[in-house]
């Protein structure tokens, strides 16, 4: 059984950084795309980022360059999303999501997904 299961989120402040780790089951990151995605309050859900099964990266969200990276542990089936210089706009609920596509590239759609994890940036 395919299960994403998100942690990591929290409040943060301006400028301070957060790591949101999407630990994978039921299937080998080897063989999976993994997508980060956030949908903010009245806001459509938007990605941010992927990390293809060949470990390549792609699909950026303007707003987050420079600040945010994704990288994987196949030994832990984990994916992370390392957020630094965080700011107001980066609140939101935060999903990853995989696919199966084992020969690397993005997908443009993703069958399974986490619940969520929220991130909260306030002053």
């Amino acid at each position: 059984q395919v299960q994403l299961v998100e942690s990591g989120g929290g409040s943060a402040q301006p400028g301070e950084s957060l790591r949101l780790s999407c630990v994978a089951s039921g299937f080998t990151l080897d063989d999976y795309a993994i997508g980060w995605f956030r949908q903010a309050p009245g806001k459509e859900r938007e990605e941010v980022l992927c990390i293809s099964s060949k470990g390549g990266i792609g699909h950026y969200a303007n707003r987050v360059r420079g600040r945010f990276t994704i990288s994987r542990d196949t030994d832990k089936n984990t994916v992370y999303l390392q957020m630094n210089s965080l700011n107001i706009e980066d609140t939101a609920v935060y999903y990853c999501a995989a696919k199966f596509q084992p020969g690397g590239g993005c997908p443009t759609w993703y069958m399974y997904w986490g619940q969520g994890t929220q991130v909260t940036v306030s002053s």
